[in-house]
């Protein structure tokens, strides 16, 4: 008997410290995404380069597939209007939508792209000691479509769109 008590107050006292810490410490998901849209620098600090998954290229061949590091360099800054949930009819008949796959309380995955189609955009936060952070990311920009050798433009064209984003949102 003194067993279970003894193991029931451990684990009481162990749920209690967990949820404490949570309660205190941990960021909250919209304030941190808020934030993550409208600043660069705040963008940058909270995406943990290089991402999980490599950006996946074809090269001329047009079968073999390369592998390359989705480093700072390659990132394209995401506005509030990117990560933003909804469901858009275009008027040529497409339906775009975009929201959160995952929603759990450390864990979140947000995708987005035409109904029927493959995803243009998924981004993994994770919560880690307290602060969320961008994990990993597949983003359009990079896709099979985009031969190795025009890498080099496709990244001088994010960096450009970068600078408008920078401008804005310093």
């Amino acid at each position: 008997m003194k067993a279970i008590r003894f193991v029931f107050c451990l684990f009481t006292a162990l749920l209690l410290t967990t949820l404490d810490s949570q309660a205190a410490g941990d960021e909250d998901f919209q304030t941190f995404l808020k934030k993550f849209t409208s600043s660069t620098s705040f963008q940058y600090s909270r995406i943990k380069f290089p991402l999980k998954s490599p950006i996946i290229l074809l090269k001329d061949d047009g079968e073999t597939e390369q592998k390359f590091s989705f480093t700072r360099e390659k990132w394209p800054l995401l506005d509030e209007e990117a990560l933003k949930e909804g469901r858009v009819t275009e008027e040529e008949g497409g339906v775009y939508i975009s929201h959160f796959t995952v929603n759990q309380p450390a864990h979140k995955e947000f995708e987005a792209g035409y109904d029927e189609s493959e995803v243009s955009l998924r981004v993994v936060f994770d919560l880690v000691e307290g602060k969320w952070y961008v994990t990993d990311c597949y983003n359009d920009w990079y896709n099979l479509d985009v031969p190795v050798g025009d890498l080099n433009e496709t990244i001088r064209s994010v960096q450009e769109e970068n600078k408008a984003f920078q401008k804005a949102h310093p």
